[in-house]
């Protein structure tokens, strides 16, 4: 996998100026294609919500075992569950939403290393994206809610853009989870003591964007607590 990553990269890097030009030009049908293509099948899935973590996990860890609980209980509630396709904790809420007799709908990234479409996703529902950004569009726009498992870099990255476009105001508040106090509690630390306290670079209305749980049941309670003082609506 390494070595097809360096192919990839060398052969970008081979490119010249006009070739990228060229190149840039023609894309912008592949992503608008992407785009209507996505729009046009998430329209029609109803209220769903969105999972992230690690793809790293596997079955036994408890972190995935709780994301198999909590796409099973959330599924059970009504809701489909939007994973990134991939393996981990993507595969145990996808499993979670097929035990829970709900929609399991999987977003595929094209990488050159862990990922590949795990097999709970409903055939219907198995899409795949070229472009990170507009996969990062299907997510924001049709999900009532995001719940952030234990994760590395990718789940950091969605777990800040979420709360910039709720605290700017550029999508509706909808409730955003983080689980796992042992995992979490670190960094929450750090962004209250220091992010808002120290450095007032947020203020707390915004730090209460986010609820912390470390059950299903503390999950759910916090999906449908919110849709019980807010109409269940699309984000945008």
């Amino acid at each position: 996998m390494e070595q097809k990553w360096n192919e990839h990269i060398r052969k970008s890097r081979q490119r010249n100026w006009t070739e990228s030009k060229a190149h840039s030009s023609w894309q912008i049908f592949k992503i608008m294609a992407e785009f209507v293509d996505g729009f046009e099948a998430l329209a029609k899935i109803g209220p769903c919500c969105c999972i992230f973590g690690s793809a790293r996990v596997k079955p036994g860890n408890r972190y995935y075992e709780l994301a198999v609980e909590i796409g099973k209980r959330l599924a059970e509630e009504g809701f489909g569950i939007i994973s990134g396709g991939g393996p981990g904790m993507m595969e145990a809420s996808n499993k979670g939403a097929h035990l829970g007799g709900g929609k399991s709908v999987g977003l595929n990234i094209e990488l050159p290393f862990e990922q590949g479409a795990n097999s709970f996703i409903d055939k219907e529902h198995n899409l795949n994206f070229d472009y990170f950004f507009v996969r990062k569009v299907m997510f924001v726009k049709y999900s009532q809610a995001f719940i952030m498992m234990p994760g590395g870099f990718g789940t950091m990255d969605e777990f800040f853009e979420v709360l910039t476009l709720m605290q700017t105001g550029k999508m509706l508040q909808v409730p955003l989870i983080v689980v796992g106090s042992e995992y979490w509690s670190g960094l929450l630390k750090w962004v209250k003591e220091n992010m808002m306290e120290k450095e007032n670079n947020i203020s707390p209305k915004d730090f209460d964007l986010l609820k912390l749980a470390d059950t299903a049941e503390e999950v759910v309670g916090h999906v449908l607590n919110f849709y019980t003082q807010h109409a269940l609506q699309p984000n945008f």
